[in-house]
């Protein structure tokens, strides 16, 4: 009986060892094809607002395209995890979103007027707000293994990695003399690359939830801590600049020549994705504190960025950067261990979705507030920070029970 009990411990402990190298192996095949991805539609969103003026939009059509695909980009999130929990077809879902995603990237480069283009850029953030909750439900599987805060903080280094190169190769087709039609077109190489890793994906792991071998015999839902989690969210996502509105302020104000703009964003992009690793381990760690510690940090980016000179707005753009990548990396880790497996899809897809709309709201605000009075949307932004990290430290207490 003892050698049978033993035989059996050895039995599982292998099983474990396997699971946990295949969950890492698919983790770093995610955050690959989350490379590739994002330095197709990163390097396309970093120029579309000049090519949409090339093409002789408005400023207004320009800030409406901008506006309502980040807004069906996130809304649409939660129809889209409807289906995941539903249907439980990872791979369809994800596949789909991801084909009209980075496909329409490329596609820019045949548009012969803005709204061919207009409809392209908004088919893009569609893409995306399709694979997304599929996406981080399949993260959330593997990370059951391996910890949810590397899991997430991994994809999240290797994503804003590619965010950074994407840009990065755009600059390099306008500096030699390319337009912006030769640099969407040489982005067609890493969206397909992206669509190539992905099809292996499918292939080696055809049911990612099999990764999860620890499952939760009692469906846990979104009950009332995952609300107060998504209003502490959406206080932060209200007065988080995006990076438009800071890009504006630099050109009007001439903190920052044209040319340095988009090095700064590339810049933002890397340290986000650096620091996303290191949050990710802490959060497996210590848990949810460091996502108080990082909102309450991160919140000094507004005076430095919209006082600062170009010392201190650099510094302003790291620290922006840094909560950018906790927000986006810790805030799935967190739902991760929050939500059943069964559930993960339906809550990625609503918490996105409100965290959008908030963003979306918040974003248009600071807009308006820019233009009555800067201090204004300084108070605004460090305002509902704090709010978010006092809601945040509520959430804390009640996971803690």
């Amino acid at each position: 009986m003892g050698n049978g009990l033993q035989s059996s411990n050895i039995k599982q402990n292998v099983t474990t060892d396997i699971s946990k190298s295949a969950a890492i192996k698919f983790v770093v095949l995610l955050g690959i094809i989350s490379l590739f991805a994002d330095m197709t539609y990163e390097g396309a969103r970093s120029v579309t607002g000049q090519f949409l003026a090339q093409l002789g939009a408005s400023a207004t059509i320009v800030g409406f395209v901008a506006g309502f695909g980040e807004l069906l980009g996130y809304g649409l999130r939660i129809v889209s995890g409807y289906l995941v929990d539903k249907t439980a077809r990872y791979w369809t879902i994800t596949i789909t979103g991801y084909l009209l995603n980075l496909i329409a990237v490329p596609l820019l480069a045949l548009a012969g007027n803005w709204q061919i283009a207009a409809l392209l850029i908004i088919m893009e953030r569609v893409g995306k707000a399709i694979r997304n909750p599929a996406r981080d439900a399949m993260l959330a599987h593997s990370g059951q293994q391996i910890g949810s805060g590397w899991a997430f903080g991994l994809n999240e280094f290797l994503d804003q990695f590619g965010a950074m190169l994407g840009p990065l190769i755009i600059a390099a087709v306008l500096y030699f003399k390319g337009d912006y039609r030769d640099g969407f077109a040489l982005l067609l190489a890493p969206a397909l690359i992206a669509l190539s890793i992905l099809l292996v994906a499918r292939t080696l792991y055809p049911k990612p939830q099999n990764l999860e071998v620890n499952l939760n015999l009692k469906a846990k839902g979104m009950d009332k801590t995952f609300w107060l989690y998504l209003v502490a969210a959406s206080f932060v996502a209200a007065g988080y600049a995006d990076f438009a509105l800071m890009a504006f302020h630099f050109a009007k104000k001439a903190v920052l020549s044209n040319s340095v703009i988009p090095l700064s964003y590339a810049l933002a992009m890397g340290i986000s994705g650096a620091t996303a690793l290191i949050f990710g381990k802490i959060f497996d760690r210590d848990g949810f504190s460091i996502l108080i510690i990082v909102t309450l940090v991160s919140a000094l980016f507004a005076p430095l960025v919209f006082w600062g000179g170009p010392l201190l707005v650099f510094v302003g753009v790291a620290l922006w950067s840094i909560g950018l990548s906790a927000h986006e990396s810790l805030m799935g880790a967190v739902i991760a261990n929050m939500v059943s497996k069964d559930k993960r899809g339906s809550a990625y897809g609503v918490f996105n979705t409100g965290f959008g709309i908030a963003w979306f709201l918040g974003s248009w605000l600071m807009g308006i507030l820019y233009d009555i009075s800067i201090t204004y949307l300084i108070v605004f932004s460090v305002a509902t920070q704090i709010i978010a990290a006092i809601l945040l430290c509520f959430v804390m207490r009640r996971l803690s029970k």
